[in-house]
């Protein structure tokens, strides 16, 4: 993520970008990433790790006001229920900034949660009846053992209660100026960026870089970049057109859309075969008239020649005597 920041520093400035918003996993969290994003001023959603982190853990389990519930209507007819509520912690002494977290719970996603979990520890009781050493290595089971005591694993209650807490939950840090709604809808949009960095990486091919220094590395993701720009730009544009193509089909289909040049004597012509598949909606989607079909290419005409120089007027030379000069 750090390294990336100088290509969207540069990105902003190119386009005039006066916005920028970066929205990314818990993979991304850190204070080596939270500070190179707030020296760039760039505003950040960031995910939280709900259980490792201590400050986040705290926030999930202690007390907190009543969440704020809301229905969200989604494309495919249903409603998303969603209850939000937005945590300042300012306690981290003098001259530091509070931070903001934003607490979200989805209570369809907390019964299933909920409903795994039911299923592990039900597993879980059949299989110590019948012997705990080859549960240890299981992560799945080792959550809710306790701590053997008479040299045998036994389920841990207290984590089974615990691990409750957290069903349907996800924690946001961010510095966004948007409102609390905004910015775990935002959150949700995650899948986008995450497809989009598929595209830059098998579609775009922007690794491998085999650049060695900084300047060329830095205009090589600059470009990959720009092209994840006018990838999404032609993605808003066929979701307006009502273009429900995949990205697979458009980009093979868009390859071939081809021209041949044919000679018939003095003549030459241009010829478009017809556009395949979802290539002609797109082209009808961004604006972009297809070629005709046939054209004549006119026959250049040829430069003309140079006019010859005029010839220099002939010099007269001295009269000849004549023989009555004599």
């Amino acid at each position: 993520m750090k390294s990336l920041l100088p290509v969207v520093a540069r990105l902003r400035g190119r386009f005039g970008i006066a916005h920028m918003c970066v929205v990314a996993d818990r993979g991304m969290i850190s204070a080596e990433t939270i500070g190179a994003l707030e020296a760039q001023g760039i505003e950040y959603i960031l995910g939280a790790r709900e259980r490792s982190s201590a400050e986040a853990r705290d926030i999930v389990l202690s007390p907190r006001q009543p969440m704020v519930p809301l229905s969200i209507p989604r494309a495919n007819g249903r409603e998303l229920d969603l209850q939000v509520e937005e945590v300042i912690r300012n306690d981290f002494g003098p001259g530091t900034m509070p931070r903001r977290y934003i607490v979200c719970y989805n209570p369809a996603q907390a019964r299933r949660d909920a409903a795994v979990r039911a299923k592990i520890v039900a597993s879980l009781r059949a299989k110590l009846k019948a012997g705990d050493k080859s549960l240890v290595g299981n992560d799945g089971y080792r959550r809710y053992l306790a701590t053997p005591t008479q040299g045998h694993f036994e389920i841990d209650e207290a984590r089974i209660a615990e691990d409750a807490h957290f069903d349907g939950l996800h924690v946001l840090r961010t510095n966004s100026r948007m409102n609390t709604l905004s910015v775990a809808m935002a959150y949700r949009e995650l899948w986008l960026v995450e497809a989009i960095f598929k595209t830059a990486k098998s579609v775009i091919e922007t690794r491998p870089v085999f650049h060695q220094n900084d300047a060329p590395i830095t205009g090589h993701l600059f470009c990959s970049f720009l092209a994840l720009v006018l990838r999404k730009e032609l993605d808003e544009r066929l979701t307006a057109a009502g273009v429900t193509a995949e990205w697979g089909d458009i980009v093979r289909d868009l390859d071939r859309v081809e021209e041949l040049t044919v000679e018939q004597g003095s003549k030459r012509f241009v010829l478009r075969a017809q556009a395949p598949g979802c290539a002609a909606v797109v082209f009808k989607a961004v604006g972009v008239a297809l070629p005709p079909l046939v054209r004549q290419l006119l026959a250049a005409t040829p430069p003309p020649e140079p006019a010859a120089p005029p010839k220099p007027p002939r010099r007269r030379g001295r009269p000849r005597r004549g023989a009555t000069l004599l």
